[in-house]
């Protein structure tokens, strides 16, 4: 932009390109991001349009998508995995409590801030709906590999479809490839229109809380798929410790109440205090991008 000297990613799309369902998608994609705004959601900065064209301009996301991410990795650590799990979960809870749903999530479609300590940024929003809850639709939608198998099978679907596609994610980023991948699309559709459950590879080890949310997230029939009050609230997801700028605040409160306990003479309330205290340390550093802050945060935990 030349005004602020920013710098912007512009989604083009040509005018003769697009039938009615493509019209559909754009101008619902443009109506949802212009009104929400979220430190894990892209951002709409504005929209522009000429004869032949209509432009998108976007925030920039100089880290690249979380599917080269993966690939140029091979596998996440588990940690990492979980780090960027956070991320997202507080995205889409953004969403749901907006009754929007994506239906179309998948690592092409996740962007990353910046190459190094990159922030999530859930982006194209081009088949999301405004959907309640108890919504149900028909519509087939998204892509196939991240795909849910109702949706798969052309069954009436809700917004739950949105979490198997974060389990194929989470899959995909810690075993290296997606639960269903295929040589081609009937293959790909027979695997996920099978009733056998998804297996989770044996290796890499991962933790009991990240074993037990895959398979919840990748049960077949959506009335026993987590739902997203037990997704939020899963031990692995952890909302509550999420890094972020509230998380210097919360962790400094809580010293400052262990300290009048220890003052008290409450040495056994003091301990619980300072340990939950540290709980919150820990994301504030991986929230910390600058380098004094961050150092004057580990001295903090120190002392």
């Amino acid at each position: 932009q030349r005004d602020t000297r920013e710098v912007v990613a512009v989604k083009c799309v040509s005018k003769r390109s697009l039938n009615r369902a493509s019209v559909e998608n754009l101008l619902t994609e443009i109506e949802i991001l212009k009104t929400i705004r979220h430190p894990h959601i892209v951002e709409l900065k504005d929209f522009q349009w000429d004869s032949d064209h209509i432009y998108l301009i976007m925030e920039f996301c100089a880290g690249g998508d979380l599917s080269r991410f993966i690939r140029m990795r091979r596998i996440l650590p588990e940690k990492v995995a979980r780090i960027f799990l956070q991320q997202l979960a507080c995205a889409l809870k953004f969403l749901h409590d907006h009754n929007i749903s994506h239906l179309d999530l998948k690592p092409q479609n996740i962007l990353l801030s910046a190459p190094e300590n990159p922030q999530l940024k859930l982006a194209d929003f081009g088949f999301a709906q405004y959907m309640s809850p108890w919504d149900e639709k028909h519509v087939l939608r998204g892509s196939p590999l991240y795909m849910a198998p109702e949706m798969v099978c052309r069954q009436q679907y809700d917004a739950r479809v949105d979490l198997w596609s974060v389990g194929v994610i989470l899959y995909e980023a810690l075993f290296g490839r997606p639960p269903f991948a295929s040589r081609s699309f009937a293959e790909l559709e027979e695997k996920i229109r099978s009733d056998r459950a998804v297996e989770l590879p044996s290796r890499p080890l991962l933790s009991p809380e990240c074993r037990d949310l895959l398979g919840q997230l990748l049960e077949r029939d959506p009335l026993k798929r987590i739902s997203f009050e037990r997704f939020f609230a899963h031990p692995f997801v952890d909302m509550e410790h999420v890094p972020g700028p509230e998380s210097l605040c919360k962790a400094t409160n809580l010293v400052v109440e262990a300290v009048r306990k220890d003052q008290e003479g409450d040495a056994s309330a003091a301990l619980s205090l300072y340990c939950r205290a540290l709980e919150y340390f820990v994301p504030a550093l991986h929230y910390e991008s600058d380098a004094r802050r961050k150092e004057a945060i580990r001295a903090k935990v120190s002392q």
